[in-house]
């Protein structure tokens, strides 16, 4: 009964609503100039922040035409393993350790529990 009931309907293919009466977002279009020369246009919505660069996909990176300076964001500092581990030891601490280590791996000391 029910597969009656959806033949012919094209399910997923086609909207049964219209477009009447609906606005799209507010866009501006900004350029941006990759350095073989090549510049492309990328539609941004009127409250997006814009990049300073955006990839073209066919010739690289391209600067957005009228602004000079890059981002002026710095990137957040990611912290390593070496970093944090050089905030619970000293470097001296560390090659003490680290001798230990390579004396009971060559066998000149026997290994502790």
């Amino acid at each position: 009964m029910s597969e009656r009931s959806l033949r012919g309907t094209q399910l997923g293919s086609r909207s049964l609503e219209t477009e009447e009466g609906v606005e799209p977002a507010p866009r501006q279009m900004v350029e941006f100039e990759c350095e073989d020369g090549t510049r492309f246009k990328v539609p941004f919505s009127i409250e997006a922040e814009v990049p300073s660069t955006w990839d073209s996909g066919i010739h690289g990176v391209g600067h957005r035409v009228g602004v000079n300076e890059p981002d002026g964001e710095p990137g957040k500092h990611v912290r390593s393993h070496w970093d944090m581990l050089l905030e619970r030891r000293s470097f001296d601490e560390l090659q003490v350790l680290l001798d230990e280590r390579l004396a009971v791996r060559r066998g000149e000391v026997p290994a502790q529990a």
